[in-house]
C-alpha cells in the first residue's frame, strides 16, 4: 500500500472528510471532483497502475490499494482518518466487469468481482463506522447499478453483487440511523466512462454485433432517454446524497436509469 502526500493537513471546518473508491477515473473520479469542489477533503483509493495525476491536480489525496484484500480495506480508511482527523463520507465506487455466459464463466473471476463489489463496500462500511458513530454523522454511498434492480444475460457476477449491495445497504441503514448515518446505494444505468466502453466490447463480442449496434439496441433498448449518462450527473446526485440536505434520505436505491424500469 502506498499514499501521496497531497492534502495531508485536517479537514476544514467548513468541509467533510470523504474517501472514494475507485476514484481515479469515471464516476469515481467526477465524485471526487464534487466533493473537492464543494470544499471536502478526499481521499481517492485505486490501483496502484492507476494514473493519479488527475488526483493530484484536484488537490486530493491518493492511496494506492487492491481492494479486493480485506486488510487494504482497512488502511484506506486508516489512512483517510490519519490524513483528516475524521472520516465522514464513504463512496463505495470501485468496480469491473466481465461478461460471459454462466457456462464459461471462470469461478476466479467470479470471486474477483464479488469481492471487489460486494465484500470490499463491507469491510470498507465496517472500518468507517466508529468513526462515523462517534461524531453522529456519516454518508455512505453505494454505486450499484440498474444492475442491482434487473438483470442482463452475460453478467451474472456482476449482477449478482450489485443486488447484494442493496441487501447490505438497507441493513445498514436501519442500523445506522440511530447514530447519525446514512446509507444510500444509486443505480444508475449506462454511464460515458471507460468501464461502459470496455462493457460495449465485450457485448459486442458476445453476441456477434457491432458496437454502434451494441449500445441502440441492448443497452438502450429499454431507455425513455436514448443517451448515456454523463459522470458528472452521478457525481452530483452522489454529493447531494453525501450532504446535510438529504439527512431524511436513507436505505434508498435511487433509480438513475434514463426510464428502463418506468414500463
Amino acid at each position: 500500500m502506498s499514499s501521496s502526500t497531497v492534502n495531508t493537513s485536517s479537514v476544514s471546518a467548513s468541509g467533510r472528510a470523504a474517501l472514494v473508491t475507485g476514484g481515479a477515473s469515471g464516476i469515481g473520479f467526477a465524485v471526487a471532483e464534487a466533493l473537492c469542489a464543494r470544499g471536502d477533503a478526499v481521499l481517492v483509493v485505486d490501483l496502484p497502475a492507476a494514473d493519479r495525476g488527475p488526483v493530484d491536480a484536484l488537490g486530493a489525496g491518493f492511496f494506492a490499494a487492491d481492494l479486493t484484500q480485506g486488510e487494504a480495506c482497512r488502511e484506506a480508511v486508516t489512512e483517510a482518518v490519519q490524513r483528516f482527523g475524521r472520516l465522514d463520507i464513504l463512496v463505495n465506487n470501485a468496480g469491473i466487469q466481465h461478461v460471459a455466459d454462466i457456462e464459461s464463466f471462470p469461478e476466479a473471476r467470479w470471486r474477483m468481482m464479488i469481492d471487489l463489489m460486494l465484500t470490499a463496500p463491507f469491510v470498507l462500511t465496517q472500518a468507517a463506522w466508529p468513526h462515523m458513530r462517534e461524531s453522529g454523522w456519516g454518508r455512505i454511498v453505494n454505486i450499484a447499478s440498474i444492475h442491482a434492480k434487473v438483470a442482463s444475460p452475460g453478467k451474472a457476477a456482476y449482477v449478482s453483487a450489485k443486488h447484494g449491495l442493496i441487501g447490505l445497504t438497507r441493513t445498514a441503514a436501519l442500523e445506522g440511523g440511530a447514530h447519525g448515518i446514512t446509507v444510500n446505494a444509486l443505480c444508475p444505468a449506462y454511464v460515458r466512462s471507460r468501464l461502459v466502453q470496455n462493457q460495449v466490447a465485450d457485448q459486442a463480442r458476445l453476441h456477434d454485433m457491432d458496437e454502434d449496434a451494441v449500445i441502440s439496441e441492448i443497452m438502450l433498448a429499454g431507455a425513455a432517454i436514448k443517451r448515456l449518462i454523463e459522470p458528472s450527473e452521478v457525481a452530483a446526485t452522489v454529493a447531494y446524497l453525501a450532504s446535510d440536505a438529504a439527512a431524511a434520505v436513507t436505505g434508498s436505491a435511487w433509480d438513475m436509469d434514463l426510464g428502463w424500469t418506468a414500463r
